[in-house]
């Protein structure tokens, strides 16, 4: 792998959110009280199903300490030197049945990344957190936080109550385009459904598994569903979805679409074009081919240098240190992938944070 160079855009690190006792002084009074009322501080409502220290997901020697971003400088910020960093986190907060405990913790945690993280590095930046099942009470999220310049983009599971591209989801896009804000796309699930399609798994590694298949049907729904016609200036951007299925999940889309296209006359075009022109995807984790041809038949595959973007994915198992590239790549598109993709997909990097 490839040290990022200096200055490096990073799309994709992780504040861990150990307790929910942490958002208490970010809460209105009434949910304050009903959170200590049911004792919901004591939760962490951690989203993993594996051991939060297994090595698949963090580095023993990069786990999370009690003053976040002082050790966040220490491995990334001072070390690597990123000129941003967009922290999105992931938390069971969208994942509710309640919807309004979940927009009000969501609105917690957007305040909490404000004051905690935000408001101590000026070179941090982050993902708003929308409570997905309530897309009305997502689109108010989104224009409340919006004000603040320093939050760049939308974050949302890949597997949801809905398919993504399901018209009941359509507030939380026509919100973001408002706002400028690209939709971040993150390997996960609100656990509604199995993450495999043929039912419950009983192990981690079935799950794991499954998610490239589901961050594929989530792209197919934005797509076939007319996300991208209805809101033209809409980004998204595939968070932590490994890069090798794209081509043949994008060919098989447009195999298929040419046989079926009259029952989606919105798409007048070719799907893996509308891809190419609205979605983006974090490099890290690069499931790279072992030898340089294959690489130059993926990249070329990929359909353009502007579809990757440069993550770390701090603390995360698939964190590299600072080597998260692949070898083999040209200058000139480590370039892209580090600097320009990531200025060109968020907007609002290129704005002063008091703006």
């Amino acid at each position: 792998m490839t040290h990022a160079p200096q200055g490096a855009i990073d799309c994709d690190i992780h504040p861990a959110l150990p307790s929910v006792k942490l958002l208490l002084p970010h809460l209105d009074e009434y949910w304050r009280e009903h959170i200590l009322r049911r004792g919901l501080e004591r939760d962490s409502f951690e989203t993993l199903t594996s051991p939060t220290l297994a090595p698949l997901n963090a580095r023993p020697d990069w786990t999370p300490a009690a003053d976040q971003v002082e050790t966040l400088r220490a491995h990334v910020l001072d070390r690597a030197k990123p000129e941003f960093a967009i922290c999105n986190v992931i938390h069971g907060a969208q994942m509710m049945m309640s919807e309004d405990l979940s927009a009000a913790l969501c609105r917690a945690i957007n305040n909490w990344l404000a004051k905690e993280w935000l408001d101590r590095d000026p070179r941090l930046r982050a993902s708003i957190v929308v409570p997905i099942h309530s897309p009305d009470l997502a689109a108010e999220e989104i224009d409340r936080m919006a004000e603040d310049k320093r939050f760049v983009q939308v974050l949302l599971l890949s597997m949801a109550e809905l398919p993504l591209g399901r018209r009941q989801n359509w507030p939380i896009y026509r919100a973001a385009e408002r706002h400028g804000l690209p939709i971040g796309i993150h390997a996960g699930s609100s656990f509604r459904h199995p993450l495999s399609a043929v039912g419950w798994g009983s192990t981690y590694l079935e799950d794991y598994i499954s998610y490239s298949q589901g961050m594929a049907g989530a792209l197919d729904s934005l797509v076939v569903e007319g996300v991208f016609h209805r809101f033209p200036n809409l980004k998204a951007v595939l968070i932590e979805s490994g890069v090798a299925w794209h081509p043949a999940a994008m060919w098989r889309l447009d195999k298929t679409w040419r046989g079926v296209r009259a029952e989606t006359p919105w798409l007048t075009r070719m799907p893996s074009s509308i891809v190419r022109d609205h979605v983006r995807m974090t490099a890290q984790p690069f499931d790279a081919p072992p030898d340089q041809k294959s690489l130059d038949r993926l990249l070329d595959q990929l359909g353009g240098d502007d579809i990757l973007l440069y993550a770390s994915d701090y603390p995360h198992w698939h964190h590299d240190d600072h080597d998260a590239l692949p070898d083999g790549l040209p200058a000139d598109l480590v370039r892209k992938i580090c600097f320009d993709n990531p200025l060109a997909t968020y907007p609002r990097l290129a704005v002063p944070a008091t703006a």
